[in-house]
């Protein structure tokens, strides 16, 4: 029986992956300072501090490391804790790997090193962080590169996910179903905007096929081709889930303006941010060039996997 650990497994993505190496039959250990919001008889968890994990011992071989802890939420967390978390989670794995003779990591990234812009990225363009949480991935990065150059027979794959989206995300996504079940949905100054994503599964599909390479390393961001528009998001979510959703443009200015001053956002209970409504006003067009030069079919798109999240959350988006 093949096993693993996951760090950060209360995490969203951890929680799929938990999924379906309990079908699969294999035996999962769950690590997390938080509680998961679901137990799974099959699994062992344990609480611990990605930090240090000086005093984590497991008595059984580990065939890989899926490294997803990480604080990640911007806006949400003071400077230091994106630093202290990442970076030391980072230091903390590899040395654990190392004492514990771990051969394989998978090490989740982000596309925040690519830094702010509204030209398309891939994997070759040149990290350009503008904030802690972008500097620290860019810095764990290199920590799990330093690691794979130690041993010729490690293995590492590193992912930048796009915005990932499914069931239990209560991201980005989940906050534009939440107002667009109420009936509307604003655009804050433009419908352009470029927000490259992907479904968890299909994140997930990558990941395994990018594992599945001959070669000991890989790095590719995880997106879907496309690269939709925000429009073109908002329309799919029309088309099947939300046909009688009314959609206005209304300048940024006020669109902000309305969220400082008013708290509108808390008071309509859709928990919207002004850092937030920038995001929806700047692009993140990040190309998978890997995926597409390596011919990575995903299992679906946009329109099939908010059908899939549709189905699998009785219409709820939650």
């Amino acid at each position: 029986m093949k096993t693993v650990a996951i760090l950060g497994g209360s995490g969203f993505i951890a929680s799929h992956y938990i999924k379906k190496y309990i079908a699969e039959d294999v035996k999962v250990y769950s690590i997390d300072i938080r509680e998961p919001k679901v137990r799974h008889d099959e699994v062992t968890y344990i609480t611990h501090d990605v930090r240090n994990l000086d005093g984590l011992v497991i008595d059984e071989p580990i065939d890989c490391i899926y490294n997803f802890a990480a604080v990640h939420t911007t806006p949400g967390h003071p400077t230091h804790e994106y630093y202290e978390t990442n970076i030391a989670g980072a230091n903390s794995v590899c040395q654990f790997a190392e004492r514990n003779n771990i051969k394989e990591i998978v090490f989740t990234s982000s596309i925040s090193p690519y830094g702010p812009g509204e030209e398309q990225k891939d994997e070759n363009s040149p990290l350009t962080p503008n904030s802690a949480y972008g500097y620290s991935k860019m810095l764990a990065e290199q920590i799990h590169k330093a690691w794979l150059e130690r041993n010729s027979e490690y293995q590492l794959t590193i992912v930048r996910p796009a915005v990932v989206f499914g069931p239990g995300e209560g991201g980005n996504f989940t906050r534009l179903a939440a107002m667009m079940r109420k009936g509307f949905f604003v655009y804050p100054g433009r419908k352009d905007t470029i927000k490259a994503c992907i479904y968890v599964e299909d994140l997930i599909f990558a990941i395994e096929a990018a594992r599945a390479t001959e070669n000991n390393f890989e790095l590719f961001n995880g997106a879907y081709p496309e690269r939709y528009t925000l429009e073109q998001i908002i329309e799919a979510f029309k088309a099947e889930h939300f046909p009688d959703v009314k959609v206005y443009m209304v300048p940024k200015f006020v669109v902000l303006g309305a969220a400082k001053l008013l708290q509108i956002v808390n008071f309509l209970n859709v928990g919207i941010h002004p850092d937030r409504v920038m995001k929806l006003i700047r692009s993140t067009n990040v190309y998978p060039g890997w995926l597409v030069e390596n011919h990575i079919e995903l299992p679906g798109n946009l329109q099939t996997a908010l059908a899939r999240w549709s189905k699998d959350t009785d219409g709820k988006f939650d």
